[in-house]
């Protein structure tokens, strides 16, 4: 065999390879399609919050809300009145500033009238130093705690020791909750106090809605195209993947932005690691396994209508480092726990839940982009049919079309959060669209995300943000 033959023997095969990976990814999608309509229609969304506090506000567990902040001046105080304004029987905001460069310190001391306090926390997981706690008698659920930087999971680690509550919610500082979120998201540790250890909400974008004094007023789209294209995939991740994996009790990733835990699980599998960008996943991974070779019942649930809303970036630099992290952070968390990876021992978890990041996370990005160049150029040299060149671009436009238009029309069929059908005329048309240039670049941030986890880099990165002042 020449070299020139076993080239195209092996570039042949590589083309099988690509196919048949975009085949099994599709029919995963379409299976979490039909999960998660089953789903919603199981368990629909419960309209009024006057429902939910009849039923479930004297049984409902007090709650710790977890918001590290690290230069965060320009959305701190919008973020603190709406966690302020929460409808929810027994809570507590606990601010973790994180030894921000800016006034994120100041500008909190100073809008609410905050002065040092003394108040014993517990030293169960560790953390850098706090400098100081904060806090008013004119606002007793309010609490400040300045500390040395640390990173994200060292924040968190901090409030979860400073925390009194059973039950904690970890968001991000410049993200806002919706009044009845934690009353929505608590459903679960009130139905099976026992048996559940995490539920996480949607994360809704809140670029080009009507936001005063820390409150959505009304939904709209954004005019950026990077904005409206990450509104589809926001619902595609969230009302299509994590409900249906959740269904399939293999959910494994619970967001950053907006997640509700019991303490003391989160404690006895060490709090949130240290050294990864992706905390929130590393820590659902802990409790998954933790569990599992306890082998006590638990779940870890995903209920769709809580909702956090979170501003996304609007340039393309700054959108590029923050989906290169996320990769990154997956990588982190599937290899340091790489033997649960089908493994009988973790079950569905180990099967299903591994097996999709595996898919969706570990070879996806890398087989994609593999075919943006191999596939087309083995046509070109006559090497591929013209009716597999076919089939694969059908196979990887009108499936992904399919997949985003459909995920619309079950946020259409339960949730209803687009009031005008021109919104939703608009998103239809975007999910079309970001098939043609905007996913391939998204893969190509994914395989920078591939490449930094390789040579070990660290970091956030620099995330720039308007803001949510009035608009």
């Amino acid at each position: 065999m020449t070299f020139s033959t076993a080239g195209a023997t092996i570039a042949g095969w590589v083309a099988i390879l690509v196919i048949a990976t975009g085949l099994v990814q599709t029919a995963f999608y379409i299976v979490q399609l039909i999960f998660a309509g089953y789903a919603l229609g199981r368990r629909p969304p419960i309209p009024k919050a006057s429902i939910l506090w009849r039923r479930y506000a004297d049984e409902a567990p007090a709650i710790a809300v977890l918001a590290p902040a690290f230069n965060e001046e320009v959305t701190i105080v919008e973020s603190v009145n709406s966690l302020l304004a929460l409808q929810y029987p027994d809570f507590e905001i606990v601010v973790i500033n994180d030894g921000s460069k800016d006034s994120t310190l100041a500008t909190l001391l100073d809008h609410f009238a905050l002065a040092p306090v003394a108040r014993y926390h517990d030293l169960a997981v560790k953390h850098a130093p706090i400098r100081g706690l904060y806090a008013s008698p004119r606002l007793p659920r309010l609490l400040v705690v300045d500390k040395e930087n640390g990173g994200k999971s060292d924040a968190l680690n901090a409030g979860i020791n400073v925390a009194r509550a059973p039950l904690f919610c970890s968001i991000d500082a410049d993200s806002l909750l919706e009044p009845d979120a934690l009353l929505r998201a608590v459903r679960p540790f009130v139905e099976e106090p026992r048996q559940t250890l995490a539920v996480g909400g949607t994360i809704r974008i809140a670029n080009g809605s009507r936001i005063h004094a820390g409150q959505v007023l009304s939904v709209g789209l954004p005019r950026n195209f990077l904005a409206l294209v990450q509104i589809v995939e926001y619902l595609r991740a969230f009302l299509m993947a994590r409900l249906a994996l959740s269904a399939m009790q293999a959910l494994t990733v619970i967001s950053g932005a907006f997640g509700l835990f019991q303490r003391q699980a989160a404690l006895d599998v060490g709090g949130y690691s240290h050294g990864t960008v992706g905390e929130d996943m590393e820590l659902v991974i802990k409790l998954h396994r933790h569990a599992r070779e306890e082998k006590r019942p638990y779940r870890i649930a995903f209920i769709p209508e809580p909702v956090c809303w979170t501003e996304v970036p609007e340039s393309f630099a700054i959108l590029g480092r923050q989906r290169a992290r996320w990769q990154r952070g997956a990588l982190e968390t599937f290899f340091r726990h790489r033997r649960m990876l089908f493994n009988p021992r973790y079950g569905r978890v180990g099967f299903i839940g591994f097996g999709h990041i595996l898919l969706v996370d570990v070879v996806g990005p890398v087989v994609e982009v593999l075919g943006y160049f191999l596939i087309p150029l083995l046509w070109l040299l006559g090497t591929l049919n013209t009716a597999y060149f076919a089939a694969f671009i059908a196979m990887t436009f009108t499936f992904g079309v399919f997949v985003s238009v459909a995920t619309l029309i079950l946020e259409e069929a339960e949730l209803r959060r687009f009031a005008r059908a021109r919104d939703l005329a608009i998103l239809t048309a975007v999910a079309v669209l970001e098939n043609f240039g905007y996913r391939q670049l998204a893969n190509l941030w994914r395989i920078r995300g591939w490449w930094q986890f390789l040579r070990g880099h660290q970091g956030w990165g620099q995330m720039t943000r308007k803001g949510f002042g009035d608009r």
